[in-house]
């Protein structure tokens, strides 16, 4: 009996899931290993890796890590307390903390880089083979559909 074609988009679907959350296991326990809990590695990770002349605030932060403002508050308050990153006043508007990367951060941000590097050069040919066959699949649907 053939499968499908919802059954066949679910198992790639289902694959593809699969090896994104296999990468995040990894950078869960990546994190943890390194001394940080995994949202403030999300959360360093964000700030660390901002775009040149990026204002990294709070509320940065939160849309980034797609958490409310008060959660990324408590990451940050926790986080400046273990000397992985500063809060500073904005000069242009006081209301607003600009985020840094503290040299402590930045440490165990590259240890962590550099980790995350080699098991996503492993992943990539799977991840990529799950999404060619994904997107393999929605040109035939979208063929049938134009028919």
């Amino acid at each position: 009996m053939k499968p499908s074609d919802s059954q066949l988009l679910l198992r790639m679907l289902a694959q593809f899931r699969y090896e994104l959350r296999q990468f995040l296991s990894f950078s869960e326990r990546a994190a943890v290993e390194a001394g940080l809990q995994p949202q403030q590695h999300q959360l360093l990770l964000q700030v660390a890796g901002a775009a040149e002349g990026e204002t990294v605030t709070i509320a940065f932060a939160a849309e980034r890590l797609s958490l409310r403002h008060h959660s990324v508050v408590e990451l940050v308050d926790r986080s400046e307390r273990e000397g992985l990153l500063v809060r500073t006043e904005d000069t242009v508007d006081r209301r607003r903390a600009i985020l840094q990367v503290t040299r402590k951060g930045e440490r165990i941000m590259e240890r962590l880089a550099d980790d995350h590097a080699r098991e996503i050069n492993e992943l990539a040919p799977r991840l990529l083979k799950t999404l060619k066959r994904i997107d393999g699949h929605a040109l035939e649907v979208a063929k049938g559909s134009a028919e």
